[in-house]
This record gives structure tokens, C-alpha cells and sequence, in this order.
């Protein structure tokens, strides 16, 4: 993997990090039901990165928010998003690895995602039983990952807006 400058994203990465979401999603992505549950809800402090390049070109980027699963806490992970131009580096993949870290470091017991299982299975993510995301989303979808044991045991409801 090349030599990748990664921090924490700042408000003057925003704008930056939204255009990088737009070249890499379908237009309307933010008409997705997880987009419902971070209006007006900032991304959690320290969690969401930045990836840059050698010449300071934006390279990559993750975000994780918050988020209530019934009466429980859980980070949304996502988007992640890795420029074109870098894709098939590995760097998604790091980006992820280094989140669900420094989420466990945090102090959160969970993490869950709206994505292909087949993809996030390889850093432990698995189908949420009885965990609903805001339709329509389909259920299939919806991957959790324990930042420490059995933190998703018996957790079930509809995940809704932090409000804290």
C-alpha cells in the first residue's frame, strides 16, 4: 500500500470528504434511511478519518455517527469511501480496521453497518437479527460487529436518531 497521510477529519475536510462520497455512490445517496439518522447529528469525534495522498490529495474517507438501538448504543459505520484512484490498495479496508479500533478504544461496545455481507464478513461484521434499520432498508443488509463480547446478545429494535 502506498504511503497514505490518515488523521481525523476536520470541518475544513467536509466539503472535501462530501465530494469524494459523491464520485463514489449513486446520485441520491443521501435519500438512503441511514442518511435520516445522521441529519443534524455530527459524525463522533475522532472516529471519522481522513486519507490523504503524498501530494495532500484526498485519497480516502470514513465516518462513523451515533446511533440508539432500542434503549442501546451502537456506532453507524459509513460511508467509506476510497478515491478511484487509489481503489484496490487496501485502503478501505484500513481505514475500517483503524475505526473499529479506535471505537473500541472509545469505549463503545458496538458497531453496525448497512453493506454486503460478504464484503464486511472479512473484518468480522455478521447479519443483526431483529435489529431495524429505518425502511427500506433491507434486513439482509444490516451487519453488526461486537467491539467486545456478547455487546449485540439478546439487543433487538429499531435503530433510531441519537438524541444525547
Amino acid at each position: 500500500m502506498q504511503q497514505f497521510r490518515i488523521r481525523p477529519e476536520t470541518p475544513e475536510d467536509w466539503w472535501e470528504v462530501e465530494a469524494l462520497y459523491d464520485l463514489c455512490f449513486a446520485p441520491g445517496r443521501e435519500a438512503l434511511s441511514s442518511y435520516r439518522l445522521r441529519d443534524d447529528v455530527p459524525p463522533v469525534a475522532g472516529l471519522s478519518q481522513v486519507a490523504r495522498d503524498g501530494q495532500g490529495i484526498l485519497a480516502g474517507a470514513i465516518r462513523f455517527w451515533p446511533v440508539h438501538v432500542g434503549d442501546h448504543d451502537a456506532l453507524l459505520l459509513g460511508p467509506v469511501a476510497v478515491h478511484p484512484t487509489h481503489q484496490g490498495e487496501g485502503l478501505g479496508g484500513y481505514l475500517i480496521h483503524q475505526g473499529i479500533e479506535a471505537g473500541r478504544k472509545q469505549g463503545w461496545d458496538r458497531v453496525m453497518l448497512v453493506g454486503d455481507a460478504p464484503y464486511y464478513a472479512r473484518f468480522g461484521f455478521d447479519r443483526l437479527h431483529g435489529v431495524e434499520m429505518p425502511p427500506p432498508t433491507n434486513p439482509e443488509r444490516v451487519l453488526g460487529l461486537e467491539l467486545s463480547a456478547e455487546k449485540w446478545a439478546g439487543i433487538q429494535g429499531l435503530v433510531t436518531r441519537w438524541t444525547r
